[in-house]
C-alpha cells in the first residue's frame, strides 16, 4: 500500500513465534497479526529487535515478512527491517523485504565495522538512492553503538532521504531537536514503551512499542487520549503499562541477558494469553524458568489481561 504522508499512532514492532524446533510459526504469526490489527493499531513494524531479527536467516527473514504481507497487506503500512552490518548487506535486505510485500524499510547506521559519522550520512543516501521505497532511520545506539544526531537526522529529512525516525536512543534532548527541526511530513516515532505521553506531548506523532504485542489495547487507547489532550487520562493509562512492562526484568541476569529476559516475557506473555503456541526463542537465547513465568502471569492478571 502507499505509505500515507506521515506515520502516525501505534506501530508494534512484531514479535516472531517461533516452532520449539526453531522455525518460524506462521500459523501463530498470523494469529498474532489478527491480535494487533484487531486492537486497532495503525501499521506494523516486522524484523526489528523485538522481531529477533539478529537471529533469523534469511530465509526466516523472507518468511516473516511474505506472511504478513500475505496476511494483512493493504489493510495497515508494513514496514520491514533491513539491518545489518553494513550497506550492501542492507540493500539485500531492503530488496527482499521490498519484493516479499513490505510498503517501506527500517535501516540502522552500520554496524560492527568502525564507522564516521560521514560514512554513516552516506549510507542512509545511499539506501535513499538505491532503494525504491521509504527508508526510516532506527536510532538504537546501545546495539550499533553509534548515536544518530540530530543534525544528521534533519539534514537527511529536509533532502527526502529519510521519510521518518524511530528513536530508540533514550535521548529526549536529541529527539526534540528533532521534533523542532525535520520538516513537514517527516514522522518521529519512539521505541519507548515508558515514556510515550510525555512524548506525545513533546510532538512526536507516533510510537513502536514492543510491549504493544501483549496490549496492544492499551497503547491505542493512551495514543488516543495522547490526541485528545486528556493528558490526565494518558498518565493513567501510561503508569498501568509501565507497572506491566516490569515483565522485561523478570528473568535472573546471572544466568541470561536482558534480550532473553525481555522477549522471553513477551512471548510468554502471548503464549499465556493464547495468541502464540510456544514462547520459543531464538538460539542462543535463554528461556524463562517456570518461577519466572509465574511472574509474567502474575503482572498480566493484575493489569486484567489474564
Amino acid at each position: 500500500m502507499t505509505l500515507p504522508a506521515r506515520l502516525t499512532g501505534v506501530i508494534p514492532p512484531v514479535c516472531t513465534p517461533l516452532t520449539p524446533d526453531g522455525e518460524v510459526d506462521t500459523a501463530s504469526l498470523i494469529r498474532l497479526v489478527d491480535h494487533l490489527t484487531g486492537a486497532g493499531v495503525d501499521g506494523l513494524f516486522v524484523l526489528g529487535s523485538t522481531s529477533e531479527v539478529a537471529f533469523l536467516t534469511d530465509a526466516q527473514r523472507r518468511t516473516v515478512v511474505e506472511t504478513v504481507a500475505g496476511h494483512a497487506g493493504g489493510q495497515v503500512p508494513l514496514l520491514a527491517g533491513a539491518i545489518d552490518m553494513t550497506t550492501p548487506r542492507v540493500l539485500d535486505h531492503a530488496r527482499t523485504a521490498l519484493a516479499a510485500g513490505a510498503d517501506a524499510v527500517v535501516a540502522t547506521a552500520p554496524f560492527y565495522t568502525r564507522t564516521h559519522p560521514a560514512e554513516i550520512e552516506r549510507h542512509f543516501r545511499l539506501l535513499a538512492r538505491q532503494v525504491e521505497a521509504p527508508v526510516i532511520a532506527y536510532d538504537l545506539p546501545v546495539s550499533v553503538h553509534s548515536k544518530l544526531t540530530a543534525e544528521l537526522v534533519t539534514g537527511l529529512a529536509a533532502d527526502g532521504a529519510l521519510a521518518g525516525l524511530k528513536d530508540s536512543s533514550g535521548d529526549q534532548g536529541v529527539l526534540r531537536d528533532i521534533l523542532l527541526g525535520a520538516p513537514d511530513g517527516f514522522s518521529v516515532l519512539t521505541g519507548s514503551e515508558v515514556t510515550v505521553d510525555a512524548a506525545h506531548l513533546m510532538g512526536v506523532h507516533g510510537v513502536v512499542p514492543g510491549l504493544g504485542n501483549v496490549d496492544p489495547h492499551g497503547y491505542v487507547s493512551l495514543v488516543r487520549r495522547c490526541a485528545d489532550g486528556d493528558w490526565a487520562a494518558a498518565r493513567a493509562e501510561q503508569e498501568r503499562l509501565v507497572a506491566l512492562f516490569a515483565m522485561v526484568h523478570v528473568g535472573a541476569p546471572a544466568r541470561m541477558g536482558r534480550g532473553s529476559s525481555g522477549l522471553g516475557a513477551f512471548k510468554t506473555a502471548l503464549r499465556l494469553r493464547g495468541v502464540i503456541d510456544h514462547a520459543t526463542l531464538a538460539e542462543p537465547q535463554i528461556p524463562l524458568s517456570d518461577d519466572e513465568v509465574a511472574k509474567v502471569a502474575r503482572l498480566l492478571a493484575t493489569a486484567g489481561l489474564l
